[in-house]
């Protein structure tokens, strides 16, 4: 018989030091990553898991080319987004973003310093990436109080002194996202300020064969997470106490499960609540005979952006033949934008010549027709003919960039609307879609 406690403490000791994405066989290690669930799913469809080694050198490589390619002496970042994918580590994603105590600095010769909550330096030990760990980048108030100058002077001496050493003679620094104080003090060190998200969006845009089979894997739980949250919302709706936020915590619950980490939204409405678009989920208790839709804004396994939408039928008696016609046009919309996905296509054409909604479907249209996607949405955004800039987006589609297409469907004043989106990697000869989830059969006439 297994002792239980072995269970908890080994993932598998079959296996060996390592598991099948080469990190290590160690259920109390620090670093985070999919769970034996996940692992057991993914070995049951077959997939390739990623080798995150080769994965971090990747992206790391890219960052370092990038800034070499500009001729700046480094990129320093405090986006918590582009910190994990530098480092591959984490640290209280959601709460960081919005106290910004983390930052990395990646020189032009490679070397790569992390600053982080000062208890816990350990958290990218895990990754001989990163050279240093250090801390004193949180420039806010709340900590700081009303001597944040100090500290900002202090970081920025930091900063300026490894340039001097990794990037001798060079003073141009990329920034992302940093606070005010450190603005200056950087400033007045005399480095001068370069714009770090064009080139952490760009240096992003691109995936490596490791982070394309981690998405894989990413969507893969993701899908499985939604289909459990469909069969909860299929079994129970007809019961009449079911909400809103208890058909979403299902997802939350299984992304968790699987390794997940969080989901960006609240976007789940039902009924009239989907009309107009972008009501987040809340008690309304979904009733019997009514749609569901959702776009799900997931940050899955290995930290992938899930990002898909579906629209579902709950109920026995039939939908309108409006609701009908609505979904199958949203349907042509993605389907048909997703037809026109090659590598070398310029965004500005792929916009001429896209799928046109119905006029009456025009007011209430998404934001855009697709965009890109990765460890977040990300870089570029691919606008609807009426609302594109010129000049903001003239590139081409590349090999290896995963773009989600969207649609979004329903009359203004109307009392529903459907939201669909498909998450699609662009390839050496076309395109792959990545989704497999299944359109409601009864939204599209077929049942």
């Amino acid at each position: 018989m297994t002792h239980p406690y072995r269970d908890i403490r080994k993932i598998d000791p079959t296996r060996g030091s390592r598991l099948a994405d080469n990190t290590p066989n160690d259920a109390d290690r620090i670093e985070i990553g999919p769970t034996r669930l996940a692992f057991a799913e993914w070995d049951a469809a077959g997939l390739d898991l990623p080798d995150l080694q080769a994965m971090r050198h990747y992206r790391w490589r890219r960052l370092v080319d990038a800034i070499n390619a500009r001729g700046y002496a480094g990129l320093l970042v405090f986006d918590p987004l582009n910190i994990r994918y530098a480092t591959d580590s984490t640290n209280m994603q959601l709460w960081n973003a919005h106290n910004p105590f983390r930052a990395v600095l990646i020189c032009a010769d490679g070397y790569m310093v992390i600053w982080d909550y000062k208890n816990s330096p350990f958290l990218s030990s895990f990754n001989p990436l990163v050279s240093e760990a250090r801390s004193g980048a949180d420039l806010f108030y709340f900590d700081r109080g009303d001597r944040i100058d100090l500290a900002a002077d202090a970081f920025a001496a930091e900063v300026s002194d490894l340039l001097r050493v990794h990037a001798p003679g060079e003073r141009r620094l990329a920034i992302d996202k940093i606070m005010l104080h450190g603005l200056s003090a950087l400033k007045a060190s005399g480095l001068e300020i370069m714009p770090g998200e064009e080139l952490t969006e760009k240096a992003r845009s691109i995936k490596g064969p490791d982070e394309i089979k981690a998405m894989r894997c990413a969507m893969h739980a993701g899908e499985t997470s939604v289909a459990a949250m469909e069969r909860f919302a299929r079994d129970n709706v007809s019961k009449g106490h079911v909400s809103e936020n208890d058909i979403w915590a299902v997802l939350h619950a299984e992304n968790i499960r699987r390794g997940g980490e969080w989901i960006e939204t609240r976007l789940l409405a039902s009924g009239p609540r989907t009309n107009p678009w972008f009501q987040e989920c809340g008690p309304r208790i979904v009733q019997n005979n009514e749609i569901v839709a959702f776009d799900t804004d997931l940050i899955g396994s290995y930290g992938i952006c899930v990002d898909i939408s579906r629209t579902w039928w709950i109920g026995d008696a039939p939908p309108s033949n409006a609701m009908i016609d609505a979904m199958r046009h949203a349907h042509d919309h993605i389907m048909q934008n997703m037809a026109l996905l090659r590598p070398g296509l310029m965004i500005p054409d792929l916009i001429s010549q896209s799928h046109r909604l119905d006029p009456r479907f025009q007011k209430l249209k998404y934001g855009c027709l697709a965009h890109g996607v990765g460890l977040c949405d990300e870089w570029p955004l691919v606008q609807y003919p009426d609302k594109a800039t010129p000049g903001a987006f003239d590139y081409p589609l590349e090999p290896g960039m995963v773009l989600c297409v969207e649609a979004l469907v329903g009359e203004e004043g109307g009392d529903f609307s459907i939201k669909l989106e498909d998450q699609v990697l662009i390839t050496q000869d076309g395109y792959e879609n990545l989704t497999s989830y299944p359109f409601d059969p009864v939204l599209m006439g077929m049942a």
